[in-house]
C-alpha cells in the first residue's frame, strides 16, 4: 500500500511538472507565432537610423527603443536600491534578530510580499504629490520614484531567500570558523555569505523578473505612452510593460494588436538576457568564494 501511494504521488508531480511546463511552451509559442511576423528594425527604431538611435542623436518617436531602454533602466535601478537593503536585512534576520524580533518582522515582509502591487504604485503617486507641494514644484511622477516603488515591492523576495539561505546552511558550516576564533562578522563574510550565495542570487532573478512585468506601479508613478528615453532620473519615461497594457486596451486594426505581441517578445528577450547576465554573475562569484575558501 505504501509503495503503491508513493508511485502515486510520483506520478502526480510528474504530471503537474509537465502540465506547468506545457502552460509555458503554449504562451511562450502563442506569442512567438502572433508576434514574429511583426518584429523587424523598424518597430524597434522607427524612422530613426539604428546608429543615430543607439547613440541617443536622434529620438525615436515611433519605435519601442524608448520603451526597451525605460524598462531596462528601470529593471536595473530597482534592483540596485533593493538589493543592498534586502540583503542586509536577511541577514540581521538570520544572524542577528532574537526570537521575538524575528517573528515580528517575518510577518511585516509577510504581508508586504502579499499588498497588491496598485498599492505600491498608489503610495508613490502620493509621496510624488506630496513631495511636488511641499518641497519643490519640480518633483513628479518620474523614474526614480518608480525605482523606488519597485524596490519596495522586490524587498520582501530578497530578504526572505537571503533569509533563508542564511538558516538553511548546516552547523557545522554556520560555527566551524566561529569555533577557530572568527568574530561574528568574519565569519558572515569568508564563510556564511560565500556557502549561501547561490540561493541568494534566486532571490535577485526572482526581482528582475518582477520589476520588469509590473505594469501597475509603473503606470501610477511616471510611465507615459510617449516620452523618449529617459534624460534624467526625474524624468517621465516609456516602459515596455505599460506599451503592452496601452496597445491590448486600445488598439485600432489587428496590425497594431500584432504589435503588442511583438513587444512582448522582446520583453522576454530583455528578462532572458537580464537573468543571463544575474546567472553568469552568479556562477562567477560561486567560483571566486569557492577558491577563496
Amino acid at each position: 500500500m505504501k509503495g503503491y501511494v508513493e508511485k502515486l504521488v510520483i506520478g502526480f508531480s510528474w504530471f503537474s511538472m509537465m502540465t506547468l511546463l506545457f502552460a509555458v511552451a503554449s504562451i511562450i509559442g502563442y506569442l512567438c507565432l502572433k508576434g514574429y511576423s511583426s518584429l523587424d528594425v523598424r518597430l524597434i527604431f522607427g524612422d530613426t537610423s539604428a546608429l543615430d538611435a543607439l547613440l541617443l542623436r536622434k529620438q525615436v518617436f515611433n519605435g519601442l527603443f524608448p520603451a526597451m531602454a525605460g524598462t531596462l533602466v528601470l529593471v536595473v535601478m530597482s534592483v540596485v536600491w533593493a538589493i543592498p537593503v534586502g540583503i542586509a536585512t536577511g541577514i540581521y534576520l538570520a544572524e542577528y534578530a532574537n526570537a521575538r524580533i524575528k517573528g515580528v518582522f517575518n510577518l511585516f515582509f509577510d504581508v508586504l510580499a502579499g499588498i497588491p502591487s496598485i498599492v505600491i504604485g498608489l503610495f508613490g503617486f502620493a509621496l510624488a504629490v506630496f513631495l511636488h507641494k511641499h518641497f519643490s514644484r519640480t518633483i513628479q511622477p518620474c523614474l526614480l520614484l518608480s525605482s523606488v516603488a519597485l524596490a519596495f515591492l522586490v524587498l520582501p523576495y530578497l530578504i526572505r531567500t537571503t533569509q533563508m539561505a542564511l538558516e538553511g546552511l548546516p552547523e557545522s558550516t554556520r560555527f566551524g570558523a566561529l569555533a577557530l576564533g572568527a568574530t561574528k562578522l568574519q565569519n558572515i563574510y569568508y564563510v556564511l555569505l560565500p556557502k549561501s550565495l547561490s540561493g541568494i542570487m534566486s532571490g535577485v532573478i526572482l526581482a528582475i523578473g518582477r520589476c520588469a512585468e509590473d505594469t501597475a506601479v509603473i503606470m501610477l508613478t511616471g510611465v507615459v505612452a510617449s516620452a523618449g528615453v529617459p534624460r534624467s532620473l526625474l524624468s517621465s519615461y516609456e516602459a515596455l510593460p505599460f506599451y503592452i497594457y496601452y496597445i491590448s486596451s486600445q488598439y485600432t486594426g489587428p496590425e497594431e494588436l500584432l504589435t503588442g505581441y511583438a513587444a512582448s517578445i522582446i520583453l522576454l528577450i530583455i528578462c532572458i538576457v537580464l537573468f543571463s547576465a544575474a546567472f553568469l554573475i552568479k556562477k562567477r562569484l560561486t567560483y571566486i568564494a569557492f577558491y577563496r575558501t
